[in-house]
């Protein structure tokens, strides 16, 4: 049975949420696996040799992505590159088909030129406009960025642009890897 850990770092939580559907998708599929927060990763420590495939995520915030997940990586590189992985990120800007994929996301593109960790298989996934539940400054940044990407304004709007259909099949996609 392939075993595979989802590593993930989560600001408003639907990141979290992405990477439990994609450990539901797995053990669905008839793999094992286990998804743990990096910060948790980091303070309670890993047991590398449990799995067969580490996948990590990350939202994209800002136009970029916490620090702690490079820190995580470069104090990892050896144990993440020892195993088959996986990155994939979390962003809003993804609900454009040419900006879901790979090539066509600039932030996937940031992350390959900021990581040292070059996994080979790499994923990106919509995020989810959630004003209602974002503190004031985070509503009126989202905002004016997405008054620029021609994105939803509403102060009221919550979308969830996450294809739940391709997470699954990239949970099970995962299992290849090993």
């Amino acid at each position: 049975m392939t075993s595979v850990v989802v590593l993930y770092k989560s600001r408003m939580g639907h990141t979290a949420r992405v990477a439990r559907r994609i450990r539901e998708s797995i053990v669905a599929a008839g793999g094992r696996c286990e998804t743990m927060e990096i910060t948790e990763a980091t303070y309670e420590g890993l047991d590398w040799d449990a799995y067969d495939v580490v996948v990590m995520g990350a939202p994209v915030i800002y136009g970029t992505y916490d620090k702690s997940v490079f820190r995580f990586i470069a104090d990892n590189q050896a144990r993440l590159e020892s195993k088959p992985g996986s990155f994939f990120n979390v962003s809003v800007v993804a609900r454009n088909a040419e900006k879901a994929t790979v090539e066509g996301n600039r932030y996937m593109q940031k992350f390959l030129e900021l990581s040292p960790w070059r996994p080979k298989d790499l994923k990106v996934i919509a995020g989810k406009v959630d004003y209602p539940s974002w503190p004031w400054y985070d509503t009126l940044m989202i905002q004016m960025i997405m008054k620029m990407t021609k994105g939803p304004t509403d102060p009221t709007s919550v979308i969830d642009y996450t294809d739940w259909d391709d997470v699954r099949a990239y949970g099970e996609h995962v299992l290849t890897l090993a």
